[in-house]
């Protein structure tokens, strides 16, 4: 059996005391069944999907609702999907029932049973996702109904998965004897200083007890028996191994953050990693991020799972909340871990696509609203646009070769994943060691502005993401004969060029527009076209001063520019060339604030007032503040997503220059009252803007502006500049 590639959406409804939160309506996924072709598009041969309780027969005095899983069920067979039918995904059940209810199991077997009564021919099962994870969030952490705190509660939680699982699995098999069970879990090692190991201790054998559970292994020898009997489990534990239901494979769930390191040093680490037990305080962070050498990670994982169990296993889920090219270097590295464990012997089914269309919340615990992480699929905007990790899925299982950027090392291999003072610690060989490609040197990413901002700003954010990269000045470039690029690219052969050059200044473009015009449109354009000549990205950057500010609302893509300055007028001219050019990205962007530059409005605004001095901002003028670094990141993932024509990249809220100003006051601690509002006719500004020249996108997320400020305030305090706060 070839290793398989199977996907799966973040399909979550947790409970809280403020009610359900449905991931599946929370994507979009729930009112758009073409998303299974998108899906499809992949080659999986199987998806992790939910037929989940809460959704279906949420009410057990009314007839279960079957239409929405009907349609979408029907439809992946027609797609040759294999389904594997999730029924309780982080949840509690519905309304009538939790997961410390006595009635919780039994109720999961009746519905388990009307499921394969209705799709008799699906074979794969999970009725349960991680009961132990949570049993760890509903009961023992207080995060999800029923909010309980305490190890009785934890046990009698996943003791009723457990068994939950059992019962659904009993009722399958009635119908369809040869169903398999594919019991997920995640999976990590705890690491521990001296004074708290018997903590890390109990924490490793406690990760296995859902699997030890099924497979009938908790019995009077093993390490978990007096405890749970001793909080009055004894009969369970026996019904439970007296009727064993082992799973037919064993899904893995390992993150980045998966393997933990305790502490007992708190004054080493940041206040919110501190917690502790009834005997000792302590730190607990990611192993990753202390331990030197690195803990085995997923390669350690799976070889413990196999040695453990040895029953076949699936990664069953694959997904890192970062910037683009990270997910494809965790994703391509899971890959080829298995890719060698099956090599060594260790018999792993498929590896898992996971979080198809993004997550929502998972930085609140799915406790409130919180950050929106794109997936294989980026639904920011409400229609799923492929990232780069949709062509590496695709092209994994047949050696297709992957984008440049996802053979550089992840975080997790470079030095600067330590954060914290390194700890050494005895270390088992990696079995990551040969990839399924041939390594070759990386392609790098050209940057054309060595003196600009922007460029300096790129260059930053390569450095930090580990990105390879050349900077290189308006010289090497030269603006006045642009073809000489050519000679460049054809040196370096960088697999995309950012051109991070041009004319900036608004006023000054007014009194020598040709020269604007050539730098910022037929050179940029030139540019463009030499690199598309060569199958070569480019991203040049635009203004929302292509707009006129006659509407009122935020422009998106699909609005006509119509410019009312010189500066505007070349950025205008610039779309237009390169729009039919073949990868050739144009990022509008809008109001860019950073400390890179010294006559950022932001600084500017903040240097003011922290002297005290009056700033004046104009009142009648509506922008959208953007962060330069936060734009750099998103436009270098729309870069490696292969994204082509317009898209905005600009601050989530739109307001006045002076309302601005108040926002940046506010955050820096520093006096409003400073601030003088005033219409932008008395700056003293040579060139027309338009009045109402907010952005917003049809095709990507926008970028908060809370956030942004704060980092700003932050990269203030670290240049040395004064205010209240510092």
């Amino acid at each position: 059996m070839v290793l398989q590639l199977w996907g799966g959406p973040e399909c979550t409804v947790n409970r809280t005391a403020g009610g359900y939160h449905d991931q599946t309506r929370l994507s979009g996924h729930h009112d758009r069944l073409n998303d299974l072709e998108i899906f499809s598009s992949l080659g999986m041969a199987a998806i992790r999907y939910p037929i989940l309780w809460e959704r279906v027969a949420p009410d057990p005095m009314k007839e279960a609702d079957w239409s929405w899983t009907d349609r979408r069920l029907s439809r992946l067979r027609e797609l040759g999907i294999r389904p594997i039918a999730g029924l309780v995904h982080h949840g509690s059940g519905p309304a009538h029932t939790n997961l410390l209810d006595d009635a919780f199991s039994a109720g999961l077997g009746h519905y388990a049973g009307q499921v394969a009564r209705r799709y008799p021919w699906i074979q794969d099962w999970t009725p349960v996702n991680e009961p132990l994870t949570t049993a760890r969030f509903s009961a023992l952490y207080g995060h999800w109904y029923p909010h309980a705190r305490d190890e009785r509660s934890l046990w009698c939680a996943l003791l009723n998965q457990v068994d939950g699982t059992r019962a659904a699995m009993r009722a399958v098999r009635e119908i369809n004897p040869s169903a398999r069970l594919i019991q997920t879990d995640d999976l990590g090692r705890t690491y521990a200083t001296l004074n708290l190991a018997e903590q890390a201790a109990f924490d490793n054998v406690r990760r296995w007890a859902s699997w030890d559970l099924l497979f009938g292994r908790i019995v009077p020898d093993h390490p978990l028996w007096s405890r749970l009997v001793g909080l009055g489990f004894a009969e369970r534990l026996r019904r439970i191994a007296d009727d064993p239901c082992p799973p037919d494979v064993v899904g893995v769930n390992h993150y980045l953050t998966s393997d933990r390191f305790l502490d007992h040093r708190l004054q080493r680490y940041p206040r919110q990693t501190h917690g502790g037990n009834a005997c000792h305080r302590y730190a607990d962070i990611e192993a990753v991020r202390v331990l030197d050498p690195p803990p085995a990670g997923l390669a350690g994982t799976l070889r413990e799972a196999w040695e453990r169990y040895a029953t076949p296993l699936a990664v069953t889920e694959v997904h890192n909340g970062c910037t683009r090219e990270e997910q494809l270097r965790w994703a391509a590295e899971a890959w080829d871990t298995c890719v060698a464990l099956r090599d060594a012997g260790v018999d792993i089914q498929a590896v898992t696509a996971w979080s198809l269309l993004g997550s929502h919340g998972w930085n609140t615990l799915l406790t409130g609203p919180g950050v929106y992480e794109p997936g294989v699929f980026d639904v920011a905007t409400g229609t799923p646009r492929p990232t780069a990790l949709a062509s590496l899925w695709q092209g994994l299982p047949t050696g297709t070769a992957r984008h440049p950027v996802a053979d550089e090392p992840g975080w997790w291999r470079r030095a600067d994943r330590l954060i914290y003072p390194a700890l050494s610690h005895p270390a088992r060989p990696d079995v990551r060691v040969t990839p399924s490609t041939t390594p070759t040197p990386a392609p790098t990413l050209l940057i054309c502005g060595a003196g600009e901002a922007m460029g300096r700003l790129f260059a930053r954010a390569c450095r930090q993401r580990g990105i390879g990269y050349r900077l290189i000045d308006q010289g090497a470039r030269d603006l006045e004969r642009p073809c000489a690029i050519g000679t460049v690219l054809d040196q370096v052969k960088p697999w995309a060029l950012v051109n991070a050059a041009g004319w900036a200044r608004i006023d000054d473009a007014e009194d020598d527009e040709a020269t604007c015009h050539a730098a910022n449109a037929t050179d940029a354009i030139a540019l463009a076209e030499i690199c598309a000549d060569r199958g070569i990205a480019s991203l040049n950057f635009s203004s929302e001063l292509v707009f006129d500010g006659t509407i009122d609302r935020s422009y998106v893509e699909s609005d006509a520019p119509n410019p009312l300055n010189a500066l505007g007028r070349s950025k205008a001219a610039m779309e237009r060339g390169c729009a039919d050019l073949p990868l050739a990205l144009v990022v509008r962007t809008a109001a860019l604030f950073s400390t890179e530059d010294q006559h950022d409005f932001a600084v500017s605004a903040a240097n003011a007032l922290s002297e005290g001095r009056i700033f004046r901002a104009a009142d009648d003028h509506v922008v959208s503040p953007t962060f330069a670094p936060a734009m750099v990141d998103a436009a270098l993932d729309l870069l490696i997503d292969q994204t082509v024509g317009v898209c905005h990249v600009a601050g989530a809220e739109a307001m006045s220059w002076a309302g601005f100003a108040h926002r940046i006051a506010d955050k820096l601690n520093l006096d409003a009252n400073l601030i003088e509002e005033v219409p932008g006719d008395l700056l003293g500004w040579r060139a027309t803007r338009p009045l109402r020249a907010g952005l917003s996108s049809e095709r990507c997320a926008s970028i908060g502006l809370d956030e942004s400020l704060s980092r700003f305030a932050s990269d203030m305090g670290a240049t040395g500049r004064r205010s209240k706060a510092a």
